[in-house]
């Protein structure tokens, strides 16, 4: 029996949007005679219509993707494929994107300059019910860092605001296109910062910007 027919091989969906990214993790994983990449995407759409046909165990992602993200890629997959196990393999490991991963039932976390075998050996605890994060990801679990109050508390003119600034736009950019002065603005900047307890303009920004990498679907609210 082929390592394919074997029903003890695990299944891998790979995606990440990186094609030798995804050469190297491929060859490293399918070196593991019980691990097989069933298939391989370049984003979250494509991924999604491949879980369809190839019925992977585990789908092995990265966070940031042309047309969304692990982290939404994470919700599709628990209300469609609830019996996919996900596992997160990035660069990112900012508590933001950690803790919003682990709410949505990602098993595991590792980060890509962990050390080959760790990726198997995440790959082996998740399948089998378990879970794995790096050290470094542990570390923000183990700490509760706390995660910022939800953009869902924001007004429609707020959350435009705040997508404009993950674009990098300045105050007066920000009021050109929202058709109002810059004071207001100005005004909007603040209430983000207190409504998301945030503390200063460079955090704002920051915070902005890992919920544009999310691309939620209505904006900021996945």
């Amino acid at each position: 029996m082929s390592a394919a027919e074997n029903p003890a091989t695990i299944r891998v969906l790979l995606v990440d949007d990186h094609p030798l990214v995804r050469d190297g993790v491929r060859m490293r994983l399918e070196a593991t005679p019980h691990i097989r990449v069933a298939a391989e995407a370049g984003g979250m759409q494509e991924a999604v219509a491949l879980a369809e046909s190839v019925a992977p165990d585990i789908v092995l992602t990265d966070i940031r993707m042309p047309d969304g993200s692990g982290i939404q890629l994470a919700a599709v997959f628990r209300e469609r494929f609830p019996l996919v196990r996900v596992l997160v393999l990035s660069m990112h490991h900012d508590a933001e994107y950690v803790r919003r991963a682990v709410g949505l039932g990602v098993r595991g976390y590792v980060l890509k300059d962990a050390p080959a075998g760790q990726l198997v050996q995440a790959i082996e605890a998740v399948h089998t019910g378990g879970s794995h994060f790096s050290d470094a990801v542990r570390a923000l679990l183990d700490a509760g860092t706390p995660v910022q109050p939800s953009a869902r508390a924001l007004t429609p003119r707020e959350a435009a605001v705040l997508r404009l600034l993950a674009e990098g736009r300045s105050n007066r950019d920000i009021a050109e296109r929202m058709g109002t002065s810059v004071r207001t603005v100005e005004t909007h900047r603040l209430h983000l910062r207190r409504k998301l307890r945030i503390d200063g303009q460079a955090a704002l920004v920051k915070y902005a910007v890992a919920y544009a990498d999310i691309r939620c679907d209505p904006p900021l609210e996945c």
